[in-house]
């Protein structure tokens, strides 16, 4: 334990690393997955098939095999930004499809006659999804879109094979130095669980205050 104790200031310096990284590809994921989701529903088939391309071509890849490609190819084609900015979008850009695909399902849980009446009342698509379906959606899903966070909380420690310093980076690099690898990641493994529980814990209560109940 002594070797986890010892390396403290490197492991916070991990944690808030991953912190950011958790904070901010939840954020793009929310908002590039309403995105698609107003695609998958909308009436033009177009954009229906371009919501769905998305969702399964990023469903279907692994996410190491994107963070790779996106670290080591983007500069080859004149794309650069850092390490932590490119890790950020890509796991936005992944977990976003499996945000949309969390929002669509609330979105079919919504009675047809919803939609309808907004319609009636003379709501465009937009304003109608904007203003009555999706924020009714939203209710119907706040566990599934809490399961998601946790997920992307777990995937961020990928961030690090990559080069990102995170949490999972500085716990190896300690324990290429101490060689104590029990203590070392232990210690990691409980700030992810601990994160992990916080999310479910605030999700929890979300859904207790805010559930539709059918």
């Amino acid at each position: 334990m002594s070797a986890f104790l010892d390396h403290l200031p490197e492991f916070w310096e991990g944690l808030i690393v991953t912190l950011q990284l958790i904070a901010a590809s939840f954020a793009g994921a929310v908002v590039v997955g309403f995105v698609i989701t107003a695609m998958r529903v909308s009436p033009v088939g177009v954009l229906r098939g371009i919501g769905t391309a998305y969702v399964e071509t990023f469903q279907n890849l692994p996410l190491l095999v994107l963070l790779v490609l996106a670290v080591f190819g983007l500069p080859e084609i004149g794309i650069k930004a850092s390490l932590l900015v490119t890790a950020v979008v890509v796991i936005a850009l992944y977990e976003a499809a499996y945000i949309a695909e969390a929002l669509r399902s609330g979105v079919n849980s919504i009675a047809v006659g919803q939609g309808e009446a907004a319609r009636a009342l003379g709501l465009t698509f937009g304003q109608s999804l904007r203003h009555v379906v999706l924020p009714q959606a939203l209710r119907t899903v706040i566990q599934p879109m809490g399961n998601i966070f946790i997920a992307l909380t777990m995937n961020t420690a990928l961030a690090g094979a990559v080069g990102v310093v995170d949490l999972t980076a500085a716990a190896n690099r300690v324990n290429l130095m101490e060689a104590q690898p029990i203590p070392i990641f232990v210690g990691a493994g409980l700030a992810y669980a601990l994160i992990a529980a916080c999310v479910g814990l605030v999700t929890g209560r979300l859904e207790r205050r805010l559930v539709m109940v059918r």
